[in-house]
């Protein structure tokens, strides 16, 4: 049921109306509109003149006709009412005024297993991120998740509904489905559409990986591939794995990461070593990492390490420690 066409037939009524009772009658349009809104209404006041016979025939074709267009209207207002229309067009208004106000967010294509995992880790790091899925039932499970996470309606392999996602404001992209070739084409429309977008792809099978790469994939990630070295370590390393295991536990442990890149320093602190950043004294987070401009890592980089451009430092730490050096940054001069 449209309510469009109901707004259609009723308006057309009136116009028929109107226009018929000018042109039988000789009533003005002031005349032919009230009077046609008094039939219609059925609210019984009398005639603005005497009508013709002409005008009798038309009125009673008039009230006949706008009984069926009535029923038709009411119709389609019950049932928006009572399957939830209304509140369901109003809702996605909203979802998509707030899209639309997202800046630097991450778009995630698939609420599967993983799309669920990432969204988790997201909404524990309050961190603004969109969902673009397909599935009907996965979209009810969303709504009724009840934590107000942003979601699209759509195929993710469609251009509109990435740009529906804010694509272009966007710092970077998941893409979760099960399916290789839809990863690809998402990827490839995602490059083409931002060439600065951060690509993240999953893949299922080892020949994907190359082809995702070309297509503009910054990482692909293999989850049996990952699993499976995970629980060859648990073998081989086990200290080791279950302390990783340890501090990357959110339910566990406190202990995170976080990456200070040289574009977000203060102007005074570029140029400088490690030693003279003085971040541990100050704040207790430890400088583990240091990622050169060409990818390459250097662990537990040496205290004469300086942040250069395009580089970025990798620091693990409390809650508590990292914020105090957000903080930090923040106040440098």
């Amino acid at each position: 049921m449209s309510n469009r066409l109901a707004l259609m037939l009723i308006f057309g009524e009136f116009l028929m109306g109107t226009v018929g009772y000018m042109w039988l009658e000789g009533y003005s349009f002031r005349e032919g509109f009230f009077m046609t809104t008094i039939t219609i209404a059925t609210v019984g006041y009398g005639e603005v003149r005497p009508l013709s016979a002409a005008g009798e025939w038309f009125t009673s074709v008039l009230i006949l006709l706008n009984i069926g267009i009535f029923a038709y209207a009411l119709s389609v207002f019950s049932y928006y009412v009572i399957n939830g229309e209304i509140f369901k067009n109003i809702h996605l208004k909203m979802i998509n005024k707030k899209i639309e106000a997202l800046k630097d967010h991450v778009i995630i294509c698939g609420y599967g297993r993983y799309g669920k995992e990432v969204s988790r880790n997201f909404l524990h790091h309050h961190m603004p991120f969109v969902i673009v899925e397909n599935g009907k039932a996965v979209i009810e499970e969303i709504q009724q998740g009840g934590n107000g996470v942003l979601y699209i309606e759509d195929d993710a392999t469609h251009d509109d509904a990435l740009q529906r996602a804010g694509i272009m404001k966007a710092t970077a992209l998941i893409t979760a489905l099960p399916d290789d070739s839809e990863n690809l084409f998402i990827v490839l429309t995602a490059r083409q559409l931002n060439p600065s977008l951060n690509i993240i792809s999953r893949a299922s099978e080892a020949r994907s990986q190359r082809k995702l790469q070309l297509a503009g994939a910054n990482h692909v990630i293999m989850p049996e591939q990952i699993g499976g070295f995970y629980m060859a370590t648990l073998v081989s390393k086990p200290g080791a794995t279950e302390f990783f295991q340890y501090i990357t536990s959110e339910a566990d442990s406190d202990i995170e990461f976080e990456e200070i890149h040289f574009r977000n320093m203060p102007a005074s602190c570029k140029g400088k070593s490690i030693r003279d950043l003085h971040i541990r004294r100050e704040t207790g987070a430890n400088i583990i990492g240091f990622k050169h401009t060409d990818g390459n890592y250097v662990v537990n980089p040496g205290p004469e390490t300086v942040l250069t451009e395009d580089s970025s430092f990798i620091l693990l730490g409390t809650r508590v420690q990292l914020q105090a050096l957000r903080q930090y940054i923040k106040q440098m001069p």
